[in-house]
């Protein structure tokens, strides 16, 4: 499982994405995630603008993402 840190109250998954390197654009973030192949804590997620806290688990193409707040 990979921790992403954020500064911030939450992340849209579909940035999250991004920031991870699971993807190189938004456009691709979007596709995957509209067609089903991203889950936020165990249930398929379509909505790219899903906000994503700490605690979330994210997982894509086999990769398992958490987040964390920064200290």
């Amino acid at each position: 499982m990979k921790t992403i840190t954020i500064t911030t109250e939450y992340i849209k998954l579909q940035d999250l994405l991004k920031f991870a390197n699971l993807v190189e654009t938004g456009g691709m973030a979007k596709e995957c995630i509209q067609g089903g192949a991203v889950t936020v804590n165990g249930e398929i997620c379509t909505m790219r603008g899903k906000k994503i806290r700490p605690g979330d688990t994210v997982l894509f193409e086999g990769e398992e993402l958490t987040v964390a707040y920064a200290d």
